[in-house]
């Protein structure tokens, strides 16, 4: 097939979490399977400081991108990094020349409504300038959301989109694109899109929920998600226009990109490590340890957290037993950055327990495949995980999750059965730090009094396969029944 894939991010050229891991990956495995593959991203800041190392080119010079009330001219770069697979980039510097992707310090930028429609439009227009004929055009999250839409008004009488169908997936419903009303004129939205089935939410316009009507087909990261999503809280105040099209909705696993996350070959970690041979691993607890000032000692189990410092992390869960669980004989070590409260609790904390608890606010490529190869458990405590990718490269690494059953941790961690030895984690339901603190203490409790069986789930935890090979056959089934979808709506 011929795919265009538009987000907002991709790896190995910019990121902000979850989302840029998936796109790049995705991208890159589908080029694999011999399917011809268009990715569109802006062109960010951190994007055109390393342009040489990226070997970019100028694709067009001047495309022109008409807005609902203005015109713009922006330029096009691309790179070819492997067969089958061409990256643009859509420069336009009032809009993506900025430190940060969508937000001015810890606020949302005003204009993002304008700077992601604008995206969405220049993507259409440079398929048609280029003269691509897509079979399917892939979008992800709000950014994107305009693109079903456009697709279905203005250009619905145009040759290279007649048969195109639209795929938009759903990485996080709680990330919708609301933005003010007054930016309608802009963005191309009339009267009739503004009902409240379409883009209007409570007097303002809901990009995610305007692509949730126009779509062919609907994705989301992982079949439980798909299932929560069309209830609520789940459903983030969309599940009522989630339901209407629940045929329409299917939930994906993400694969996750097994060059860059594999014991055995990862370049950041000290020593590689395989599930026949764990020396290496011994080797990546004693580095972890020294680097935050532990005692190297391979019999006491280090906890690790490398996340996002958000509410919907249930970090705060953590925060309610933290100085129970520092009773304990363990060790702790959190990596990440977000919400100050957040940050400033655990930096307390490692102020109070030194030589117990360590914490690097921020984030370091090295310093995250360290956690997930040194440390015995990892600690998922969230809300609502339309996926996670963390639990995965946890288990692939030996170390054993710790997560609430929700989303793409209920999907992918098998609870431990301590009668029949099965299991790949630690898993509870109750949102409360009583349930999170029991899990941690029944998870220390396997490490001192049940070794071995400890052992054995650790090998059954690096024996799954979350590679793309099942992911991209499910894609292909849903790309096939988007262009049946297409047709249906002619």
């Amino acid at each position: 097939m011929e795919i265009i894939i538009v987000s907002s991010e991709a790896v190995p050229y910019v990121q902000t979490g979850g989302l840029g891991d998936v796109v790049g990956a995705f991208a890159n495995q589908l080029a694999l399977k011999n399917h011809h593959v268009y990715l569109i991203i802006p062109f960010f800041r951190n994007i055109r400081q390393n342009r040489s190392k990226l070997k970019l080119k100028i694709c067009v010079s001047a495309l022109e991108v008409k807005m609902g009330d203005r015109t713009f001219s922006c330029r096009v770069w691309k790179t070819f990094p492997a067969p089958n697979l061409q990256v643009f980039f859509i420069e336009y510097n009032d809009f993506f020349d900025r430190n940060n992707l969508y937000v001015d310090g810890f606020e949302e930028y005003e204009d993002n409504g304008e700077r992601f429609s604008f995206f969405c439009k220049a993507a259409l227009d440079l398929s048609l300038k280029i003269k691509l004929n897509p079979d399917i055009i892939h979008v992800n999250d709000w950014q994107t959301a305009l693109i079903p839409y456009y697709l279905k008004t203005w250009y619905w009488n145009e040759p290279s989109f007649k048969n195109t169908a639209s795929v938009f997936t759903i990485h996080n419903m709680g990330y919708q694109g609301r933005i003010n009303r007054s930016k309608s004129s802009f963005l191309g939205l009339n009267w009739m899109q503004m009902r409240s089935e379409e883009f209007e939410d409570q007097g303002k316009i809901n990009l995610l929920k305007g692509g949730i009507f126009y779509a062919d087909v609907i994705t989301t990261v992982s079949p439980t998600y798909a299932k929560e999503i069309l209830t609520e809280p789940g459903g983030c105040g969309l599940s009522n226009h989630l339901s209407r099209r629940t045929i329409d909705v299917t939930g994906i696993l993400n694969g996750i990109d097994d060059q860059l996350w594999n014991p055995e070959t990862d370049p950041y970690i000290p020593e590689n490590f395989s599930r026949k041979n764990l020396f290496g691993k011994t080797v990546c607890k004693a580095n972890l340890q020294k680097q935050f000032g532990f005692e190297v000692n391979p019999e006491i189990p280090i906890f690790g957290i490398v996340s996002r410092l958000a509410y919907q992390k249930g970090l705060q869960l953590l925060m309610e037993c933290a100085d129970d669980i520092m009773q304990w004989e363990l060790q702790f070590i959190l990596l990440g950055s977000g919400d100050p409260s957040y940050s400033e609790f655990f930096q307390n904390l490692a102020k109070r327990y030194p030589g117990k608890a360590g914490v690097y606010i921020g984030f370091q490529t090295e310093l995250s495949h360290l956690i997930e190869a040194g440390s015995d458990f990892s600690i998922m405590p969230s809300l609502y995980e339309p996926c996670g990718l963390n639990q995965l490269y946890s288990m692939l690494y030996g170390t054993l999750p710790i997560v609430r059953a929700t989303g793409g941790l209920n999907d992918t961690v098998e609870k431990f059965d301590e009668e029949n030895l099965t299991g790949t984690g630690f898993v509870f339901d109750d949102i409360s730090s009583n349930a999170l603190r029991n899990t941690i203490g029944w998870a220390l409790s396997t490490w001192y009094d049940k070794r071995e069986a400890y052992k054995k789930i650790q090998l059954q935890a690096m024996n799954q396969d979350f590679s793309w090979k099942n992911p991209i056959r499910e894609y292909e089934s849903v790309y096939r029944k988007a262009i049946r979808r297409r047709k249906d709506w002619h």
